[in-house]
């Protein structure tokens, strides 16, 4: 039997962001889009392929990865001023820009996969919207298990971190980790990873705006 591949970590992202059951980001849907694009960065990051350095995305391994979607996002953005893949782009901008795109290529995906299920619902009987409650559970809860021994051995490993710090920006802390401790780590774990960085400098920023236009 061939083993099931992990999730990468947008995927991963996603089952831990999602209530199972109805469907619906535990946090605002826009700072879930700002960390899918993060967790693309990190996934691209951990194979090699990209880095950060003063807030741009440097891309040391201009191959393509073997994930579709990781490639297409490599392929999505040219360069402001160098005019290759995502070298020289600001992070915090593509984070805000591809976020969107990230988050509903991954929901697809999840979805034509049988890992997630798309309900259409309609706000005051009109205007469409979908919610995508988990079909795959024992993959849903796969994830969070991962996640907690990830916690109780204080986010080991690179990979554990980065995912840390992004469930952390995007506010899904409260949520997914299980001990307060925890939560304040992840919280400095935001700044170590560039990915995660960029994803609170844009949740601050809208948060900023709205409290400004109140």
């Amino acid at each position: 039997m061939i083993p099931t591949p992990r999730p990468t970590l947008p995927e991963e992202l996603l089952l831990l962001a999602l209530d199972p059951l109805r469907g619906k980001p535990y946090c605002r849907n826009r700072f879930l889009e700002y960390a899918m694009a993060g967790a693309a960065l990190a996934e691209l990051e951990l194979q090699g392929r990209i880095t950060g350095e003063r807030g741009q995305i440097q891309v040391v391994n201009p191959l393509e990865p073997p994930d579709p979607l990781l490639a297409a996002l490599m392929r999505s953005r040219p360069a402001p001023s160098k005019g290759g893949l995502l070298s020289g782009a600001s992070a915090k901008g593509w984070v805000r820009h591809a976020g969107r795109q990230v988050e509903g290529m991954h929901l697809d995906a999840l979805v034509q996969r049988g890992i997630l299920r798309r309900e259409t619902h309609r706000f005051l009987g009109l205007l469409p919207y979908h919610r995508h409650p988990v079909a795959a559970k024992d993959l849903a809860a796969q994830a969070r298990q991962q996640f907690a021994a990830a916690e109780q051995a204080g986010f080991p490993d690179h990979r554990s971190r980065a995912l840390a710090a992004l469930v952390s920006a995007a506010g899904l802390s409260r949520f997914v980790a299980t001990g307060r401790g925890s939560r304040g780590a992840m919280r400095h774990l935001v700044r170590e990873q560039w990915p995660a960085h960029a994803v609170h400098r844009n949740v601050r920023q809208d948060r900023s705006n709205q409290s400004g236009g109140g």
